[in-house]
């Protein structure tokens, strides 16, 4: 097998270095041009491009700083809090058919938008919320009184 071991004196092997790497002319033309185009025109060239070489666009990237590793064991929360609940819901489960008619006008009281023909409807179809989003007092008032006509109630 013969090989031209002449041919391999011409090739010049890639230098990694930007200091001292030569580029062709038309590079940079490319560069000087590129560099001249305004920010818009800048824009239009790299949707451009993308669309050529099929590039998603996967939106600008936040930089993130990562931490160099310790020895020291990680920290220990001293006490882990539990979020206080601030908003409740009330909810009607059931209720005592004999004192149906007095239900019906304390919901009525307690959700005044309801009719009489709505608030019938709404006691028929316990389990039921109420109200939602409300303090801790309010909703353990709604509960003392609708609990006084024969309401079961439960806050959530």
């Amino acid at each position: 097998m013969a090989t031209n071991l002449g041919a391999d004196k011409d090739l010049v092997p890639p230098s990694f270095s930007a200091d001292n790497k030569e580029y062709p002319k038309h590079i940079h033309e490319i560069v000087n041009r590129i560099s001249s185009l305004t920010l818009l025109e800048v824009a239009d060239l790299s949707e451009l491009l993308q669309k050529k070489l099929n590039i998603k666009n996967t939106g600008p990237m936040m930089p993130m700083m990562v931490q160099a590793p310790t020895n020291q064991p990680p920290e220990e929360p001293e006490e882990q809090q539990v979020p206080t609940k601030t908003a409740f819901s009330v909810k009607l489960v059931k209720f005592d058919a004999a004192k149906k008619i007095q239900l019906i006008k304390e919901i009525k009281q307690v959700i005044p938008e309801m009719n009489l023909v709505q608030a019938k409807k709404f006691v028929e179809s316990a389990p039921a919320n109420i109200k939602t989003d409300v303090s801790k007092d309010e909703a353990e008032q709604i509960k003392k009184v609708l609990e006084e006509v024969g309401a079961s109630i439960a806050i959530e």
